[in-house]
């Protein structure tokens, strides 16, 4: 009776061994894609609007060749300012929703090693500042945010997919041509105005603001444009 029981807790012993043991292992394969393509013809794109005073080249353009590879995008701004002096473009780029639902511009940052004049603000009327737009929004101010993380700064209206047109009222098309020297979308119709919510594109104001104690030399830095899918 005992030996069978021992050899009934051996046999309990070894099928609880085999199935500690028994890992099972599988191979599963899935394929994946995307596109990587021009900043003028992404799911949220930018466009051109204002010209550089520097070389009446768009103030948004490609800075490398336009080959793949080289398409980053870069704001030349344009113009010798002097201290106490402030140079506005109402219209620097647009951004453009292509995405079949909405998108919320949440916040923007701007980066620089040296002091920092610049002042951004979302609007709608391409070429009024922002005094007289009422749309108008400020998200930069001279190194602070306008609204912090997660705030809805400007809503852009669910897209089309049509990477050569944009809508202010979701029916109209507005052409957004192609320029050969900035080589990047544009679009300078002063009809083409936007409201949050209901248009997919939004135009962004630059404004440098100089002190009146700024040192004198040349000024750089990065900005940063953070989105949120609105569904």
């Amino acid at each position: 009776m005992n030996i069978n029981r021992r050899l009934m807790l051996i046999g309990i012993m070894l099928v609880v061994l085999s199935m500690t043991m028994a890992t099972q292992y599988t191979s599963t394969r899935m394929t994946y894609r995307f596109n990587i393509v021009h900043p003028s013809d992404s799911d949220v794109r930018f466009i051109a609007s204002d010209n550089s005073s520097d070389d009446g080249i768009r103030i948004l353009r490609v800075s490398g060749s336009n080959a793949s590879g080289s398409q980053g995008l870069e704001l030349v701004i344009g113009g010798n300012i002097s201290a106490g002096q402030n140079k506005t473009y109402t219209a620097a780029f647009g951004i453009v929703n292509e995405e079949p639902y909405e998108i919320n511009i949440t916040h923007i940052n701007v980066t620089t090693t040296d002091t920092d004049y610049m002042q951004i603000w979302f609007h709608g009327d391409r070429d009024e500042q922002m005094e007289a737009d009422g749309t108008s929004v400020k998200v930069w101010d001279k190194g602070s945010m306008g609204y912090g993380n997660g705030s809805a700064l400007w809503i852009l209206a669910a897209g089309d997919g049509e990477k050569d047109t944009m809508s202010a009222d979701g029916l109209t098309q507005l052409d957004t041509a192609w320029d050969a020297s900035a080589n990047v979308r544009y679009s300078t119709e002063d009809s083409n105005n936007s409201a949050s919510g209901t248009s997919d594109f939004v135009w962004v104001q630059i404004s440098i603001d100089a002190a009146a104690a700024a040192t004198t030399g040349a000024y750089s830095g990065n900005i940063f444009i953070f989105t949120r899918a609105g569904t």
